[in-house]
C-alpha cells in the first residue's frame, strides 16, 4: 500500500530500475465523470488548453457544431506528465488487446474480417 512505511532499503529502487511516482494523497467527494469523444488542443506560451466535448455526428457536418463541456488548463511540466502516463497505459492497452486503428475507414473495413481488429479484442475473438 502507499501509506505503509517502509525500511530505507526497501524504499529506494535498485541500481538501474526506474523510480515509481510518488503517491499523493487525493480526495474523490468532488470528482464529476464525463464521457467525450472529442479533444481540441490549444496553446499559450506557458499553457495548454484541452476542450473537451461529445460529438454526437457518425460523419462530419460542418453546420452542427460539437458542444465543449469542459476545459482543462495545464502548464507544460503538468502536460509532459500527463503524455507519459497516457502513453504508457495506450503501451499497456495495445499490449493487452493490439494496436488501436486511429483511421475510422481503416478500423471499419477491418471489422469486417475474420482474425484482423473485430469485437471482442484481439483477432477478434470474444473475451472470456
Amino acid at each position: 500500500m502507499a501509506d505503509e512505511t517502509r525500511p530505507a532499503s526497501e524504499a529506494a529502487p535498485a541500481q538501474g530500475q526506474q523510480q515509481q511516482p510518488q503517491q499523493f494523497p487525493t480526495d474523490y467527494s468532488s470528482l464529476s465523470t464525463v464521457y467525450t469523444n472529442f479533444c481540441r488542443v490549444s496553446v499559450t506560451p506557458e499553457e495548454l488548453v484541452l476542450d473537451f466535448g461529445l460529438n454526437t455526428q457518425m460523419t462530419p457536418n460542418p453546420t452542427e457544431p460539437i458542444k465543449l463541456s469542459h476545459r482543462v488548463v495545464m502548464n507544460f511540466f503538468t502536460a509532459k506528465r500527463l503524455l507519459i502516463a497516457l502513453g504508457n497505459v495506450i503501451q499497456q492497452h495495445e499490449s493487452a488487446y493490439g494496436v488501436l486503428e486511429l483511421d475510422f475507414q481503416r478500423r471499419a473495413r477491418s471489422m469486417g474480417r475474420p482474425g484482423v481488429g473485430g469485437p471482442g479484442g484481439p483477432g477478434g475473438r470474444p473475451q472470456g
